[in-house]
């Protein structure tokens, strides 16, 4: 059955209102079991075929830290070293071999087989879908997030995804962040700025 239920406020300020990026973080753990109750929440939402081509590495130990920081721009190495968890967020240009498992209703595999350009428009759009909905669910989950690019792609590849047919996408750190170090909240758009409705 279908539920079309209202978020209170407080939920609304919890996802969007009073979210932020942090750049600082709590000395608190975050539980595998957290991890996976955030993956089991992401993975209800919608991709096209339900294709759900996202692949995650969640670097949690000190020595796979240790490997990732020499892999980091200069600016993002503190605030991830100190992160209770780094999720790095990849996608897979083999989704369409699930296809079978996934959609099962439909030969949407053979949508795929030889489309170079239809694989990757749609791995890259649903694989950083999937992402975006991570975060939401793990702000659902009571999380800060820090989502960041600058770092060395092909390096992180390497070193996190070696058997992976795929690229990675961004990272997003993960944990109870520390507000005494987050910036003024930039300004946004106002609606009539960059929409329109016909």
């Amino acid at each position: 059955m279908t539920r079309n239920v209202k978020l209170s406020q407080d939920a609304l300020e919890n996802l969007f209102l009073e979210a932020r990026t942090y750049n600082s973080w709590q000395d608190k753990d975050v539980g595998d079991e957290l991890l996976v109750q955030i993956f089991d929440l992401m993975k209800m939402a919608p991709t096209s075929a339900n294709c759900s081509p996202m692949r995650t590495v969640f670097v949690k130990s000190k020595e796979q830290k240790e490997i990732l920081k020499p892999l980091l721009d200069k600016g993002n190495v503190d605030k991830t070293m100190s992160a209770p968890v780094t999720a790095i967020f990849a996608y897979d240009r083999k989704f369409y071999e699930h296809l079978p498992k996934l959609f099962p209703h439909v030969d949407a595999k053979s949508w795929f087989e030889g489309n170079d350009k239809k694989i990757e428009e749609t791995m890259w759009r649903n694989g950083t879908l999937q992402a975006g909905y991570f975060i939401l669910a793990a702000r659902a989950l009571g999380l800060d997030c820090g989502p960041m690019s600058g770092f060395n792609s092909a390096k992180v590849k390497q070193a996190f995804f070696p058997n992976l047919d795929g690229d990675v996408n961004f990272m997003c750190n993960l944990g109870y962040g520390d507000g005494k170090t987050l910036f003024p909240r930039s300004p946004r758009f106002d609606f009539a700025d960059v929409n329109k409705i016909v």
